[in-house]
């Protein structure tokens, strides 16, 4: 009898060992654009790398769940998550009042100013504001006055920015009537229409334009003017979902914390970003 009793307690903490394991293996799909470096971009054989890339493996191993990491273009991003073709989206994606009406965000794991890039014997190298920041949030008057100091300048100048974008929207909302707005499928397509004159400047986010300086071929491309925070742009990256995974965004909302407070975060923007873009609290 006690033999008996011995195996069947052997087996039941067997079934439990597998049970937990299968918990352990669950499998979290996150889609990124993997063309919008240094956030996300695809490496040499196809492999996606970056800043969110490192991050969403922290934060799966964190929440103790495999992380299957897919890329997805842009202006598909957020139908595709409605569609359940994947579980959440990190892809330098801002939280907006916009966005929040058809999905939901976690905490935000990042946010960096936005601004302009132009080559250095551009009369734009001039823009006011260079080496400083406002936010749309606590200096509303400011950002309008620095947005102001810029337009004689930028008038019948004509900048790229990647379509669908808080960057777009921004261009849109203040400077419509005085600059030529040429949108683009991805940052690395007006990057490069920059170097070959095709345009004058581009406006995105901070992270990205000190990324692009990094690459030899825009050492001539410095950033200028004022830094841009809050208000259209956006109240921080975070991780987006369908609004019923509540269970999800608890999950990532704890993983993302811990990984502000020990410091991950700074470290791994540090090393991709060059500047450190913790989230202001």
């Amino acid at each position: 009898m006690k033999l008996f009793q011995a195996l069947g307690l052997g087996l039941l903490a067997a079934s439990f060992a597998i049970g937990g394991a299968a918990a352990q293996e669950k499998t979290v799909k996150i889609a990124t654009e993997g063309a919008y470096a240094p956030w996300n971009f695809t490496g040499a054989g196809g492999k996606l790398e970056g800043f969110e890339i490192d991050l969403a493996n922290d934060l799966c191993a964190r929440m103790k769940v495999k992380c299957e990491i897919v890329a997805q273009d842009w202006d598909g991003i957020i139908p595709a998550l409605q569609a359940k073709k994947y579980d959440a989206i990190m892809a330098g994606m801002n939280i907006t009042d916009k966005r929040l009406e058809v999905i939901n965000f976690s905490q935000a794991y990042a946010a960096t100013p936005h601004g302009w890039g132009v080559l250095k014997d551009s009369p734009l190298a001039k823009l006011p504001g260079a080496g400083t920041t406002v936010s749309f949030d606590k200096d509303p008057e400011g950002a309008k006055k620095a947005i102001e100091a810029w337009k004689p300048l930028l008038k019948g100048k004509t900048v790229g920015v990647q379509g669908s974008t808080v960057n777009s929207q921004f261009l849109e909302t203040y400077l419509k009537d005085t600059i030529q707005i040429r949108e683009y499928k991805t940052t690395e397509q007006h990057d490069l229409d920059l170097t070959a004159g095709r345009i004058d400047a581009i406006f995105a986010g901070h992270g990205a334009l000190k990324a692009t300086q990094e690459k030899p071929e825009f050492k001539d491309m410095v950033i200028a003017g004022t830094g841009m925070r809050g208000g259209i742009l956006g109240r921080g990256v975070a991780v987006g979902m369908r609004k019923d995974d509540v269970d999800l965004k608890k999950s990532f909302d704890t993983a993302i914390e811990a990984a502000i407070k020990d410091g991950t975060i700074k470290k791994l923007s540090e090393k991709w970003f060059k500047i450190d873009a913790t989230p202001q609290v």
